[in-house]
C-alpha cells in the first residue's frame, strides 16, 4: 500500500480558511436572517395593535354622530375593498347583543378566538410562521349605551381582527441579505489568503533553513554545524522546535558513532562468541581482538586482572608489539597503581602476572611515564559483577576523541563479559572435572573414580602380564572422634591425615576415600613383598600422625588394614574387593590396629568366609529374612515429616542385622539384587498399609532392576496389592557402573513414570552423569551428595556448590534432599541454601518400625 504524500503548510491553511469562511458565511447569514424576522414580527405586532386601536376609534367617532345603517355598511365594504389591495386584512365581528339591537348583519362566521374574545373581553394576539393575526376586544363605553340600550359599560359588543402576512418582507428581505452578504464576501477570503501567504512564507524559510543545516551534515563532528540562531524566525513555536533540534544534535555528538566505527563496533562483536576453542585458547583469542581493534584505532596495550583462587589472582597483560623493559615496568607499576586507588581488593592478594606480545617481530615500543599513566588511568573499566578488570592503553589522539573513546569503553565493557565469562567457565568446568573425579573433603579420588582406576589397572596388568595390589583402610573407632571432638574436628583429622598419606606413599600409589573413615590404595605393578611394606609404611603414617585439640589433647588415630593381590587372591575387581574387605574385618576382630595379609595357610578360611557370606546373603533371600529400615526424611524450614527412605537391612541370629553395604555388592555379584529388592519393598509397603502412612516412599533401585524385564510390572502388583498410590513411591537411581547405556536408562525411567511413581537422583554432584541425568530425564527429586552437605559448615567450596544445585534444582523446578545432616547448624545452613528438605543421624536414625517413625516425629520434630 503506497503511503500517501503529505500537503504543504500553504495549502493546509487555504484549504482551511475556505471551509471556515463558507462556514462562517452560513452562520452569519443564518443569526442575521433570525434576528431580521424577529424584528418584522415585532413590528407587524405593532402595527396591527394600532391598526384596531384606530379603526375603533374610528368607528367610534362615527357613529358618535349618528350614522346611519348604510353608512356603517358603507365603511365595512370600503375596509374590506383596502384589504384585498395589501398585505393587512381588517374584519369587523359583531358580537350578539349588536344583532339582537340593530338587526343581523352579513359578516364573516365567528371562530372559536372570535368567541373566546368576546366572552372575556381580552384582546389576543396569535403569531404563525410568516402571519401575525391580532384580535381586539371592542368594549361598550358610557356613550355608547345611549344606542345599544342592551348593553353595559365594559360589555363587549365586537371584534376587530387585524391580519398581517409577512411572506413578502421575509423574501425580500433575504434576497437582500444574501447579496449584500456576496458582494463583502470575496473581502475576509483576500485577508485569509494574504494571511496565509505570509505565515506559510515565514514558516518555510525557517524551515529551510534547518534542512539546509542538517543537509550538509556529513560525520558527527559536522552535528556542530546546525544554526542555533534564532533570530530570523518570526513564530515562537518554531524557535522553541529549532531549540530542541539544537539541543538534539548537541547530544546526538556526545553518544553517535560514525558509521566507520559503527561498522567496525558490529564486526568486532561478532567475534564474541564463547566456544570450546575461545575458552580454551582465550589469550590466543584476545591477540585477535587486538588486531582487529587496531585497523581503526591505535590500541598498543590490553590486559585484564581475575579473581582464580582465594586472595590469588591473574594478571594478563598483551602488547601489539614488545615493549621495551623500561616499558612493560612503567605499566605494571600503572596498573597496580589504579588497582590499589579504585579496587582495593585485587591488590590485597597475590598476583601471577603474565606478559603476551602479539607481534614478536616488531618493532619495540617505548613509552615515557606520562604517557603510559595517561592512557591506563583514562581507560579502566571495572566490573565488580564478575570480579575482573580489563584496561586499554591508546596513544592520546583516541582520548581526545568522544565518540572513539566511546566506543572504547563499549568494547571494554563487552571484552570484561566475555573475558570474564571465559575464565568463568573455564574455573567452572575445572571445579567440575574436580568434583567429579575427588573427594571434596580429602581431595583424593572418590568413590566412583576409585573403580574407574582400578577396572584401568587390573586391565593394564592383564595386557602386561603383571600384578597389581589392593590395600583397604578402616580407620578405627573413628566415630568416637565425631561424637567426642565434634564432626568438623573429625573432618580436620581425616583432611590433615590424608595429606601425610600422601606424602607417605608418594605419586606411585593411587589412594582414595572409599567411604566415611575408609581408604583404599591401587598399588601398580606391585607383588605381595611391595605390597606389604606398603602396608607397614601406611600403619606407620597412622600411628604417627596427630592433630592438636588443645594444649592437653592431641586427637590420634590407628586403623585397621587389609591386602589383596591381582589376579592371586580375585580373578575380578568386585571379588578382589571382597577378599580385601574379608582382610580388613579380620584384622578388626584380631584386635584393630593391625594388617592382615593374606596367609597361603589362611587363604582357604578367607576364601571359606567369603562363601560363607555368599550363602548367607542366598539363605536371606531364600527365607525372606531382608526387613526394611526407615529413615525420615523433613521438611528443612518447619521439620515436618514428608517421606520415608527404606534401607535394607539382613536379620542375624541374636537380633543382629547386617546393613546394606556389607551385603549388597555380594548379591550384585550372585545377581539376585533385584530377589532382594522386591523382598524389601513388599515388607516396607506392607507397613505402610498397615500404618495408614501417606507420605513419599523413597526407594534405592539397584542398577540391575534396570535390565530386568519384569521389575516394573512386579512393583507396579505390588502396589496394587497393597493399595499403595504409586505417586507417593521415589525410586533413587545413583551412578554405577552397571548403567553403561544410557538409551536403556531413559527408556526404563519413562516407563517408570508412565505407571506414576516418581524419580529421584542420589549423590547428585558425585559425578558428570548427575547433571546429565538431570538433563535428560524427568527427575522430582535431587539427593545432594552427603560429603557436600556435611563440610558445608567448613568448606566455603562445599558451601558454594551445595547453593549452586540449590538455585540449579529450583530453576529447573525439581525438590531437593540434603543427605548427612547430622547437626543443628548443618540443618540451619540446609534451611537457608534453599534446599526443600534433609535427612541424616541429626533428624533420625533408621529404625524397623515404620510406626514409630510417625510417632517420634510427631513428637520431636527435627
Amino acid at each position: 500500500m503506497s503511503k500517501q504524500s503529505a500537503a504543504s503548510i500553504r495549502s493546509f491553511l487555504l484549504q482551511r480558511t475556505f471551509i471556515y469562511s463558507l462556514l462562517g458565511f452560513l452562520v452569519l447569514f443564518w443569526v442575521t436572517n433570525y434576528a431580521f424576522n424577529k424584528s418584522v414580527e415585532r413590528t407587524a405586532v405593532e402595527v396591527a395593535e394600532r391598526v384596531a386601536k384606530q379603526t375603533f376609534n374610528s368607528m367610534y367617532l362615527v357613529m358618535s354622530q349618528g350614522w346611519s345603517r348604510q353608512q356603517l355598511e358603507h365603511f365595512i365594504y370600503q375596509m374590506e375593498q383596502d384589504n384585498q389591495q395589501s398585505d393587512m386584512h381588517v374584519s369587523l365581528y359583531r358580537g350578539d347583543k349588536v344583532d339582537q339591537k340593530f338587526g343581523v348583519m352579513e359578516s364573516p362566521g365567528l371562530g372559536q378566538i372570535h368567541q373566546e374574545v368576546l366572552s372575556t373581553g381580552e384582546s389576543r394576539l396569535i403569531s404563525s410562521e410568516g402571519q401575525v393575526s391580532y384580535y381586539y376586544a371592542l368594549t361598550a363605553k358610557d356613550v355608547c349605551t345611549h344606542c345599544h340600550t342592551n348593553v353595559e359599560e365594559g360589555d363587549t359588543l365586537g371584534v376587530i381582527e387585524v391580519t398581517q402576512k409577512l411572506d413578502r418582507s421575509f423574501f425580500n428581505a433575504q434576497k437582500e441579505l444574501i447579496l449584500t452578504l456576496i458582494l463583502v464576501s470575496p473581502l475576509p477570503i483576500l485577508l485569509a489568503f494574504l494571511a496565509t501567504r505570509h505565515i506559510s512564507s515565514g514558516v518555510n524559510r525557517s524551515i529551510n533553513e534547518l534542512a539546509e543545516s542538517i543537509e550538509s551534515i556529513e560525520s558527527v563532528s559536522d552535528l556542530a554545524r546546525i544554526n542555533q540562531d534564532r533570530e530570523s524566525i518570526t513564530f515562537k513555536e518554531l524557535q522553541v522546535i529549532f531549540s530542541q533540534v539544537s539541543s538534539l544534535a548537541s547530544k546526538l555528538k556526545d553518544i553517535a558513532v560514525d558509521k566507520e566505527l559503527l561498522e567496525f563496533e558490529i564486526r568486532l562483536l561478532e567475534k564474541f562468541v564463547i566456544t570450546s576453542e575461545v575458552v580454551k585458547d582465550w589469550r590466543e583469542y584476545v591477540c585477535y581482538l587486538m588486531v582487529d581493534i587496531n585497523k581503526v584505532m591505535n590500541v598498543y596495550t590490553m590486559f585484564s586482572i581475575f579473581k582464580v583462587e582465594n586472595e590469588v589472582f591473574d594478571l594478563e597483560v598483551f602488547w601489539l608489539q614488545p615493549p621495551s623493559r623500561r616499558t612493560r615496568e612503567l605499566m605494571e607499576a600503572a596498573i597496580m597503581s589504579r588497582l590499589e586507588q579504585d579496587s582495593p581488593q585485587f591488590a590485597m592478594g597475590g598476583i601471577n602476572l603474565r606478559h603476551n606480545t602479539v607481534n614478536e617481530q616488531a618493532e619495540e615500543l617505548d613509552l615515557d611515564q606520562e604517557a603510559v599513566e595517561l592512557q591506563t588511568k583514562s581507560l579502566l573499566v571495572e566490573t565488580p559483577k564478575i570480579g575482573g578488570i580489563v584496561g586499554i592503553g591508546v596513544h592520546s589522539d583516541t582520548i581526545q576523541d568522544s565518540t572513539k573513546l566511546l566506543v572504547l569503553e563499549s568494547i571494554l565493557s563487552t571484552l570484561l563479559n566475555v573475558v570474564g565469562s571465559v575464565r568463568a567457565i573455564y574455573k567452572y568446568t575445572k571445579d567440575l572435572e574436580y568434583y567429579a573425579t575427588r573427594d571434596p573433603l580429602t581431595n583424593l579420588y572418590n568413590q566412583r573414580m576409585f573403580w574407574e582406576l582400578l577396572d584401568y589397572e587390573l586391565d593394564r596388568a592383564d595386557r602386561h602380564d603383571y600384578k597389581a595390589a589392593l590395600l583397604l583402610l578402616d580407620l578405627d573407632n573413628f566415630k568416637s572422634i565425631n561424637d567426642g571432638y565434634g564432626h568438623s574436628w573429625g573432618d580436620k583429622l581425616l583432611a590433615d591425615f590424608s595429606i601425610s598419606l600422601q606424602a607417605a606413599l608418594g605419586k606411585d600409589a593411587i589412594i582414595s576415600r572409599y567411604g566415611g573413615d575408609e581408604f583404599v590404595i591401587v598399588l601398580p605393578e606391585s607383588d605381595a613383598a611391595e605390597a606389604s611394606k606398603v602396608a607397614e609404611r601406611v600403619m606407620q603414617t597412622i600411628r604417627s600422625h596427630r592433630l592438636v585439640y588443645d594444649a592437653n589433647t592431641d586427637l590420634k588415630l590407628t586403623g585397621s588394614l587389609g591386602m589383596g593381590i591381582y589376579p592371586d587372591h580375585a580373578k575380578n575387581k568386585k571379588d578382589l574387593f571382597m577378599f580385601v574387605d574379608n582382610l580388613m574385618y579380620r584384622a578388626k576382630k584380631l584386635g584393630k590396629d593391625q594388617i592382615a595379609l593374606p596367609e597361603e595357610n589362611e587363604l582357604v578360611d578367607i576364601f571359606k568366609e567369603m562363601s560363607d557370606k555368599t550363602l548367607l546373603v542366598t539363605q536371606a533371600i531364600e527365607n525372606r529374612d531382608l526387613i526394611p529400615a526407615f529413615q525420615p526424611i523433613v521438611c528443612s524450614r518447619s521439620g515436618d515429616l514428608h517421606a520415608v527412605e527404606v534401607l535394607s537391612r539382613i536379620k542375624l541370629p541374636g537380633d543382629q542385622l547386617m546393613s546394606a553395604n556389607e551385603f549388597i555388592e555380594i548379591a550384585e555379584s550372585i545377581g539376585k539384587v533385584h530377589q532382594l529388592d522386591y523382598i524389601v519393598m513388599e515388607k516396607a509397603f506392607s507397613q505402610v498399609r498397615d500404618s495408614g502412612y501417606g507420605g513419599k516412599v523413597f526407594i534405592n533401585l539397584s542398577p540391575r532392576s534396570i535390565v530386568i524385564s519384569d521389575f516394573i510390572p512386579t512393583i507396579s502388583h505390588l502396589a496394587e496389592r497393597y493399595a499403595i498410590d504409586p505417586n507417593t513411591v521415589v525410586f533413587e537411581i545413583t551412578e554405577r557402573d552397571t548403567v553403561k547405556n544410557i538409551a536403556v536408562l531413559e527408556s526404563f525411567v519413562l516407563n517408570l513414570k508412565n505407571q506414576g511413581f516418581k524419580l529421584a537422583i542420589d549423590d547428585f554432584g558425585s559425578g558428570f552423569s548427575s547433571f546429565h541425568y538431570l538433563k535428560h530425564l524427568p527427575i522430582d527429586y535431587v539427593k545432594i551428595e552427603g560429603e557436600f552437605i556435611a563440610n558445608m559448615a567448613n568448606d566455603n567450596r562445599d558451601m558454594a556448590f551445595v547453593r549452586s544445585i540449590s538455585q540449579l534444582s529450583q530453576e529447573l523446578e525439581v525438590e531437593t534432599v540434603a543427605e548427612f545432616v547430622e547437626s543443628a547448624e548443618v540443618m540451619q545452613l540446609v534451611a537457608d541454601s534453599g534446599i526443600t528438605f534433609a535427612q541424616g543421624y541429626h533428624i533420625g536414625k533408621p529404625i524397623l518400625s515404620l510406626q514409630e517413625v510417625i510417632e517420634t516425629q510427631i513428637k520431636t520434630p527435627a
